[in-house]
């Protein structure tokens, strides 16, 4: 009888690069965003220049890897926190398709968003 693959091997490939990411990218962004052209330290761009940004393939693309790793990111730390710090390691068959289930609907979301709405 063959013996089932894990998904673990993965899963923890999508949390590396989903905090990869997301330690590269989410903190400029915050900065330019929540801050800078906020307070006037930088002068904004215009709402034309940003939509032409957000209109090129290669930024769409890397927004949504950015939002869908981040949230598998999360999925991840959540799924450990609950283990570890509930004790419900018992109750993977239910925490693993909640935590994990999330992160696919946002990136579902994410993209509907990006791709279609944009």
């Amino acid at each position: 009888m063959a013996r089932q693959r894990s998904l673990e091997p993965f899963l923890w490939l999508l949390f590396s690069a989903g905090g990869v990411l997301a330690a590269l990218f989410l903190p400029v962004l915050v900065l330019h965003f929540g801050l800078a052209f906020p307070l006037g330290w930088l002068s904004a761009p215009s709402h034309g220049y940003l939509i032409e940004v957000l209109r090129h393939p290669l930024t769409r693309v890397l927004l949504f890897l950015v939002c869908a790793l981040a949230l598998f990111h999360a999925a991840h730390r959540f799924r450990y926190t609950l283990y570890d710090g509930l004790q419900i390691k018992h109750l993977y068959e239910v925490v693993n398709p909640i935590c994990y289930g999330g992160a696919i609907v946002g990136s579902v979301i994410a993209a509907y968003l990006i791709f279609v709405i944009l």
